[in-house]
C-alpha cells in the first residue's frame, strides 16, 4: 500500500492546490498528516483533503498539538529508537485526554528512526540519535520489544528529505520476524526504490518530501504502485490456477 505524507508547515497556497490536483487523479490508499514542528491548526487541510480525495486521512503527528478529530484515524507514535522521554511518552500524556474523547481510531505504532545519511528533522527535533544503518540487530529487537508492548503497526523512518532509505538488508530482516504490519518511510524518490523497499517486505510506503517541489511525480508513483500490485495479483492467480492442475 502506499501513503502520500503532507507536512502543514510546508504545504500550502498554491502548492497544496497542486498536492490536491494529483491526489485527485490517483488517490493514494492514505494521506498521512503531519511533521516536525507544531501547527495551529489541522483541521482546514484535513477538510479540504477528505471534501476533494477519497483516500483515508490519518494523522501522523510530530507532538501533541498535531491532533484533530477530523481526521479518520491517527498513528500514535513512540520513538522507541530513542531515549528521550518526551517522544516515548510525555507528548502523548498531552493529547491522551483529548484524544479518547474524541473517538478516533488510534493505531498505537512502533517508530523507529533509522540513520538516513543526513541529520533529520526528527533527529535533531528529538534529540536522539538514530540506529545506525548496519546495526539491524538493533532495529529488530527494538521492532520486537514494540510488538511485545502492543504497538499494532511498525515505522521505519530514515526521515524527510533523507539522502538514503531503509536499508533493504534491514527491511527483509525485520520483516521476516515480526508479525505487524511494515510501514517504510524517507529518502524514497524513485519508483526503482520503492520496489526494492516493497520487495525487501513493505507492506505500506510513505513518500512526502519527493513530492513538495513536484505534485505531478505522486501520479507517477500511485500509478506504478496500482501496476506493482496488479502484476503481483496475476501471479498469484496463476500459482492458485497451477496448483489446481
Amino acid at each position: 500500500m502506499f501513503a502520500v505524507l503532507i507536512d502543514p508547515e510546508k504545504c500550502h497556497g498554491r502548492n497544496l492546490a497542486a498536492i490536491i490536483a494529483a491526489l485527485k487523479v490517483s488517490p493514494p490508499d492514505f494521506v498521512f498528516i503531519g511533521g516536525s514542528h507544531a501547527v495551529k491548526s489541522l483541521d482546514n487541510i484535513i477538510e479540504i483533503i477528505k471534501e476533494e480525495v477519497g483516500s483515508d486521512v490519518v494523522l501522523f503527528p510530530g507532538d501533541a498539538s498535531q491532533f484533530s478529530e477530523n481526521a479518520d484515524a491517527m498513528l500514535y507514535l513512540s520513538l522507541l529508537s530513542g531515549r528521550n522521554p518526551e517522544y516515548l511518552i510525555g507528548q502523548h500524556i498531552k493529547s491522551a485526554a483529548a484524544i479518547f474523547e474524541s473517538g478516533i481510531e488510534v493505531i498505537p505504532t512502533a517508530y523507529l528512526l533509522v540513520d538516513g545519511g543526513k541529520v533529520s528533522s526528527v533527529e535533531f527535533i528529538s534529540n536522539t540519535r538514530a540506529i545506525p544503518r548496519d546495526k539491524k540487530e538493533i532495529a529488530l529487537s527494538t521492532a520486537i520489544a514494540g510488538e511485545l508492548l502492543g504497538m499494532r503497526l511498525t515505522y521505519l523512518e530514515a526521515g524527510s528529505g533523507a539522502s538514503e532509505t531503509v536499508p533493504t538488508e534491514m527491511i527483509s530482516y525485520i520483516r521476516s520476524t515480526i508479525l505487524s504490519p511494515l510501514i517504510v518511510g524517507g529518502g524514497i524518490t524513485t519508483t526503482e526504490t520503492l520496489e526494492a523497499i516493497f520487495n525487501a517486505g513493505a507492506d505500506i510506503a510513505v513518500v512526502g518530501n519527493a513530492f513538495e517541489e513536484n505534485p505531478a511525480k505522486m501520479v507517477e508513483f500511485i500509478e506504478w504502485v496500482n501496476r506493482y500490485n496488479n502484476k503481483n495479483d496475476d501471479a498469484t492467480e496463476q500459482d492458485t490456477s497451477d496448483d489446481d492442475m
